[in-house]
């Protein structure tokens, strides 16, 4: 069990800027932005091998624009280097990867445009994890997307799609049950139709269920993950306080975190903490995970 936070680490001082507007766009621009972005993607990894924080969500936003027309610029050989040395430091330390596209990237979408640079991006994220040198246990998340009408039908048209997309995107994507339109037993007949690997949020099914416990959304999820996928992953955090439903809490509840891991103890996972202090609540709960026999430890 690998437990770990997504994109953004509040303890490195970040000297720079990760991004630019679309109007502000030149191959240097890209050039110098991607060079930023890289060491602090190598300072945050460095960081979580001295604090064991084995799982990291990489950003989205690692190169700027790629998958958008404007971006002609060949990144991928000018930075193969630059990503393979960070893959070596990922994959000698045993280190989780996955990565998650933002909300606008909708496979199910009656738009065909939005479709069109939903694959793009697709594409891009799988790049990334090529350039890298990570297999097909490095993920990219994704939400079944919207209702658009018709449940079944936008299932049934994200089943079919996905079949289409590449070898490269379809042995890394998995989909994960969101708050508002698609809820597990959804994912899990999506999975049915198509095959594809169900990553559990834990929040999500406190907002939106059919009222299946944990015991019982383990053992569904979870069958859905073959050897070749690595351990199943979680994500993971709580309600935030007097906010509106499906609003992350600032900081880990350490109590209520151990009790998930004494109710999910048959079976091996790696956990991405969606809250808000990032490395500060992955810190509380490796030390909350001490004495677990899952938690993943480096041997030197």
């Amino acid at each position: 069990m690998r437990i770990g936070y997504p994109c953004i680490n509040y303890s490195i001082e970040r000297k720079g800027t990760s991004t630019f507007r679309l109007k502000s766009y030149s191959p240097q621009r890209l050039i110098e932005t991607v060079e930023f972005n890289l060491v602090y993607l190598r300072q945050m990894l460095e960081y979580n091998l001295a604090h064991e924080i084995y799982f990291f969500r990489i950003s989205s936003g690692l190169v700027p624009f790629a998958s958008h027309p404007v971006c002609k610029f060949n990144w991928q050989g000018h930075f193969a280097e630059s990503f393979a040395e960070i893959g070596k430091f990922i994959k000698k330390h045993k280190m989780r990867i996955n990565m998650h596209p933002d909300q606008f990237v909708l496979i199910n979408s009656i738009d065909e445009d939005v479709l069109k640079r939903s694959v793009a991006e697709l594409e891009y994220h799988a790049q990334v994890l090529e350039l890298l040198g990570l297999g097909a246990a490095a993920k990219i998340q994704l939400h079944v997307g919207g209702v658009y009408g018709s449940r079944d039908e936008s299932m049934a048209r994200f089943a079919r799609r996905f079949e289409k997309l590449s070898d490269a995107v379809r042995k890394r994507l998995v989909i994960e049950n969101d708050h508002v339109n698609y809820g597990l037993s959804d994912c899990m007949e999506v999975h049915r139709m198509c095959g594809a690997v169900i990553l559990f949020d834990v929040f999500h099914h406190s907002v939106l269920s059919r009222g299946e416990t944990i015991e019982e959304c383990f053992k569904e999820f979870t069958g859905t993950w073959k050897k070749a996928d690595g351990k199943p992953m979680v994500d993971y955090s709580s309600q935030k306080s007097g906010a509106r439903a499906g609003t992350h809490t600032e900081s880990i509840d350490v109590k209520d975190f151990k009790r998930f891991l004494d109710v999910t103890s048959r079976w091996d996972f790696d956990i991405m903490l969606e809250i808000k202090d990032k490395e500060a609540s992955a810190a509380k709960a490796i030390k909350a995970a001490r004495g677990d026999k899952r938690l993943f430890v480096e041997s030197l």
